[in-house]
Order: C-alpha cells, then structure tokens, then sequence
C-alpha cells in the first residue's frame, strides 16, 4: 500500500488539464477561466460626475457665494464627442455624465440654487471635487480575475464592466458513473433479504453536481464480468473521468481493476493506506481517467472529498490545496497505527473559542448517517507521525 501523499502525487501525476473553450461572459457563471481577463480600456473610460450638480472650472469659484450662467445640460447618456464647459459658465451634470472639457469639479446640487438660467453656487469645491477620473478603477490592461478563477457572480459583473463578452474557459468534465453491486438496487425498490438500496448512486451525483460536473449518466450493473468490461469499454471511450463504486477489492465479484486493464488502461496506483476507503483504485486509457471507488458509502465519500475532487480540480485548473485549511489536532481522537484516519466530525469552538472537531458515531466504512450532521472532513495521520504534529488537515464536507 502506498501513502495519502503518495496516491495523491501519483493522481496529479496522471492528469491533464481539460482543453479551453470560447463562452459569452453571460453563461460563465460557476466555470473556470483558462486565463486572465485583460481591460482594453481604462475604467472609469472618461472623467465623469459622482453627484448630480454643476460642472465648473473651481477658478470660477472665487469669491463664493458666485453666480454663474447655465451653460447647458449633461445627462448620463452616449455623445459621439465630448462635451465642452464655455468659460465663466456652469454645466448641469448628472451622475455618471460626461465631464466636459473645460471644467475640473463637480458642485453637488446641495451646494447650489437654480434660478432660471443662472446657477448660484454657495460653497467652493476643491478641484477634481465630485470626479471620477478616467482609469481610478483600473487602467487599461490591467487583468480582471486570473487563470484558474470560478466565475462567480461578482467575477461576472467585473468581466462586463469592461465589456468582456466572451470569456476562455475549460471545458466541463465529461463525467460517467457506474455502481457495482448484484444487491444494490434502485430507490424505490422492494427490498429483499440481502438487497440495500442504492446510496452511492445519488450521493456521488450530488456531489457531482455540487462541484458543476454533472455526470453523463449513473448506470447500475450486476457482478457480472462480462457486463462490467463492456460497460467500462462504453464509459472510457466517451468521458473524461469515469467513477465507479465497489468492486475494486480481491473477492471474488471485484472485476473492475482486471476489467479496465483487459481493456488497456494502466494502473496508476490500488489500495491506500487510509481508513476508510483502503481499495482505491485509478487507471487511465488514453484522454480518461477512471477512479475505482470501494462500494462502502463511508468509504465513497471519503475518496469524493479526497481524491475525485482533487482530480476535478486539476482538470479544471484549479488548486487543490486552497480546499484544505489547517486547524489544531482534535485531543480525544486516536490515531491508527499505520494508517491515515479521515474523521467525519462536527466543526465546533472550545472555551476558548478555538476551532476543534466533536466526532460523530458512525466511523465505519458501512455508516453513512452521521452526514446528516459532519461538516468537517479531518485527516488523522498514522501514529508514526502524529507525534511530529500540532495541526491537521481538514476540508468541509458542505461545500
């Protein structure tokens, strides 16, 4: 068996990032860019007025109170050129308009009166008063998000506020998802003795979903040879990364590491010093990637947050690492002698209000229950190293 490291090095080790593709900006929502987003322009584009009120040269204003002639209208609209400020006159300005050439503050109209054509100004402004310069936000070329940024609605609104129509992304993961398993039935069906209902099915679906790659499709087959290396055959042909749950151990029924390597794949690691979820399983035929997980739900989540989130990750362009922050040892949790323990825990503060972890019944590879209520995956290491160490990994299982 090999190390947590270990697998997770050789998985790296075995992935490709998926290729780029054009999008409009308005469908990018939850996608990964392939690259930064460059302004072509600055932004503000143009010297404009935060206030509704008067544009002015402040040299005008000498001797306030002052009275000024209109010299005409402004509002936040397109002008084929820009406006222009007649001396000794004031412009009346709305938000967002167009600064005029010739002027170089904003009075607010609270500082104002108008009477007819003719403005009095009651106070005076210092110059660039009430402006909004040209390129205060950003100057032209500057980059708007970076390669590896999930577009989220606030990215969205930055790429079209400098008009970024279209955005580089990489590609959706084409996703299959096989259950193994003569006594796992689908939800819904009277059970008989000795049948259990589907749970890694939907659970690895909705994990799926919850991290925007919907699987092609979820497909049930019986422990049967011959119907697991056709289905495998299908699979790895027409996706990027095929999951399947159970039959990676050595019973008798366990037919997918010898199925996929029948079928040409190689192996790129099998069993795992970790509890739960010891007999994983990856190997790779040509553009797929196939991650074999135990049939135990305990055991399939485990490897979900561990390893398939760590692979979707890497196809995307995305660091892995930023998912798993660091957090003091939780002091009543046994260590395995030899084995990496992934705890599934309830996130708490202590007396003191520092993070620590309450864990939950229900540890067993078999036992899935305990979901309901952890939201803390921890990663316990072996008591080899335990000693060396103050902190440990975790991850949050809601996200």
């Amino acid at each position: 068996m090999i190390t947590v490291d270990e697998a997770l090095a050789a998985l790296g080790a075995a992935i490709d990032p998926l290729q780029i593709e054009t999008i409009s900006t308005g469908a990018a929502l939850g996608r990964v860019l392939a690259a930064a987003v460059p302004s072509a322009e600055p932004l503000p584009r143009f010297d404009q007025s935060a206030v509704d009120g008067y544009a002015v040269d402040h040299s005008d204003l000498t001797g306030v109170p002052v009275s000024l002639p209109l010299g005409g209208v402004i509002a936040a609209t397109g002008y084929a050129e820009t406006p222009k400020l007649a001396p000794g006159t004031a412009a009346r300005i709305f938000t967002g308009g167009v600064l005029p050439t010739g002027a170089d503050a904003v009075v607010r109209q609270e500082l104002t009166r108008q009477d007819g054509d003719v403005v009095h100004i009651t106070e005076s402004v210092a110059p660039g008063a009430d402006m909004r310069r040209a390129g205060d936000e950003l100057a032209a070329g500057a980059l708007v998000g970076s390669a590896g940024s999930i577009v989220t609605p606030g990215l969205l609104g930055a790429l079209a506020s400098i008009d970024a129509d279209e955005v580089n992304v990489r590609r959706l993961p084409r996703v299959r998802v096989l259950v193994t398993g003569d006594e796992v039935v689908p939800l819904g069906t009277p059970l008989r003795l000795g049948e259990v209902p589907d749970v890694n099915g939907p659970l690895t679906a909705a994990h799926l979903a919850r991290w925007g790659a919907p699987p092609l499709s979820v497909s049930q087959l019986a422990d049967r040879a011959d119907d697991v290396r056709a289905a495998l055959d299908a699979a790895l042909d027409s996706s990027d990364l095929v999951i399947t749950t159970g039959g990676v151990s050595v019973g008798d029924y366990d037919f997918v590491p010898s199925a996929a390597e029948d079928l040409g794949a190689d192996r790129v690691l099998w069993k795992v010093a970790q509890r739960p979820g010891m007999p994983l399983y990856v190997a790779r035929r040509r553009g797929c990637l196939l991650i074999g997980l135990p049939g135990n739900p305990g055991a399939v989540v485990v490897n979900l947050h561990v390893y398939v989130r760590f692979a979707l990750d890497l196809m995307l362009g995305l660091a892995p690492e930023c998912r798993w922050l660091r957090a003091p040892k939780p002091p009543s949790v046994r260590a395995l002698p030899d084995k990496t323990f992934w705890l599934r825990a309830k996130a708490c503060t202590d007396d003191r209000g520092q993070l620590t972890f309450r864990s939950l019944d229900g540890q067993a590879s078999h036992m899935i229950t305990n979901l309901a209520d952890a939201d803390a995956l921890v990663r316990i290491p072996p008591e080899s190293d335990a000693a060396t160490h103050d902190t440990v990994a975790w991850t949050r299982l809601t996200d």
